[in-house]
């Protein structure tokens, strides 16, 4: 069961403020993630302990670095089950996991960050694997 939007309020302005379009129903996943040029970003955020911890506070760090991609997205996983589920249709054979964050260009995911890689490790760990991918498919 979804937690109130009172309480996730503040973990789905940590994202936005960084100038990340949350996406949150099917026809506004579909919309973003159906244009097939370019780079996408998509962030599957959580209300989790290290979503907070370590996944939105490296991405922040990874959104400032110079390289970034063209497009940047969230979905919020139990919370907006529809368009967290239609995100994921789109990681392909990638499976689900929250926090994580998938790294698409031209449609076709080329990094992906499960929470096995997030959970454990510092914020600044995170960064650098996301500032890598950028540079290897946004530059």
């Amino acid at each position: 069961m979804p937690y109130p939007e009172m309480m996730v309020k503040p973990m789905r302005e940590e994202v936005t403020r960084l100038g990340v379009e949350e996406l949150r129903s099917v026809s506004d996943v579909d919309v973003a993630l159906s244009a097939s040029s370019g780079t996408a970003l998509v962030f599957v955020n959580s209300v989790c302990g290290c979503a907070a911890g370590m996944a939105r506070p490296a991405l922040a760090k990874a959104l400032a670095h110079g390289v970034k991609p063209a497009r940047l997205y969230s979905v919020f996983a139990g919370q907006d089950l529809d368009a967290t589920a239609r995100a994921r249709s789109y990681f392909g054979e990638y499976q689900p996991s929250s926090p994580s964050v998938a790294l698409l260009k031209d449609g076709k995911v080329v990094a992906f960050i499960h929470r096995h890689q997030i959970e454990g490790r510092h914020p600044d760990q995170v960064a650098i694997a996301l500032t890598q991918a950028f540079d290897a498919h946004c530059a």
